[in-house]
């Protein structure tokens, strides 16, 4: 599939978070690469290993990255529930290793504890992606407001073991707005300035769910925070085109569900895919 750029749209262009000393600017889209510390993330060919991750990421950096999200946990359905001491032997060697070798690379760590967030922050990661939205374990928030860093806010009900028992809405947009609103309020009042917002598609929500959403997600803009939208060959591409996650078609799914989100005004791809994902955009 040939990619086409996304053409510019009237939503708000004055988006930027700080990291450190340095400012990145989302008036142009960036693209996220995942990186998966785990054993068994739902996409097999994004499980890192020790000896693959500087590669990885080195050929992310060349295809166009901006920012590299590690994540030590699993959160598809039906993951196993690992403990922080784990989670947290996974991911310090890749920051250390990340940081050692790209000095400069902006670097998310996926995690929803506190305790993995400040060993993380202490370690260099540069960005906390909470698909909890604090609310599994509220000592996120002063832990991020402490040490002045962007902080990706996602919608979740329930844990990643639980969260397709809770899909039922009876007005999904408005209940997800009123969750924001309330989430940004906190962190706004804890200090936190830098808030970037994630629906969170695939969680607690249904395929058709993740389409009303998707088609509708210039409304989250009444937020007035960039939005991260995390598309890339989940359940409701590749179930719905009656294919696996590594299938090519699943790709070329990706692709124009990410070309929606642009469209549509995201800031932010989270991806598999980096050079595809930076093709919708240069």
């Amino acid at each position: 599939m040939q990619n086409s750029k996304v053409e510019g749209t009237n939503f708000p262009k004055n988006r930027h978070i700080r990291v450190g000393d340095k400012l990145i600017d989302l008036s142009t889209p960036v693209v996220m690469g995942i990186v998966n510390l785990t054993p068994d993330s739902f996409y097999v060919a994004s499980r890192t290993t020790d000896n693959q991750l500087l590669s990885r990421v080195e050929k992310m950096i060349i295809d166009g990255v901006t920012i590299v999200d590690i994540g030590g946990y699993s959160s598809r359905p039906g993951a196993e529930n690992i403990d922080s001491a784990e989670e947290i032997a996974r991911i310090l060697p890749a920051l250390d290793e990340l940081k050692s070798h790209f000095p400069e690379l902006v670097i998310s760590l996926d995690t929803f504890r506190g305790d993995v967030a400040q060993a993380g922050i202490d370690h260099g990661a540069d960005i906390i992606n909470d698909i909890s939205g604090f609310s599994i374990d509220p000592t996120l928030v002063n832990i991020v407001a402490k040490h002045k860093i962007p902080y990706v806010l996602m919608h979740m009900k329930g844990t990643p073991q639980t969260m397709q028992q809770f899909t039922s809405y009876e007005n999904i947009f408005m209940e997800m707005i009123l969750y924001f609103s309330e989430k940004i309020e906190q962190l706004h009042n804890a200090g936190v300035v830098d808030i970037i917002i994630d629906p969170g598609f695939g969680f607690s929500k249904t395929i058709e769910q993740n389409y009303f959403l998707l088609e509708h997600l210039e409304a989250f803009h009444i937020l007035d925070k960039p939005i991260l939208a995390g598309l890339s060959r989940k359940s409701m591409i590749y179930k719905r085109l009656n294919c696996q996650p590594e299938d090519q078609k699943t790709l070329d799914g990706t692709i124009v569900l990410n070309k929606i989100a642009l469209q549509k005004g995201a800031s932010i791809l989270r991806v598999h895919d980096v050079k595809e994902a930076v093709g919708l955009i240069s």
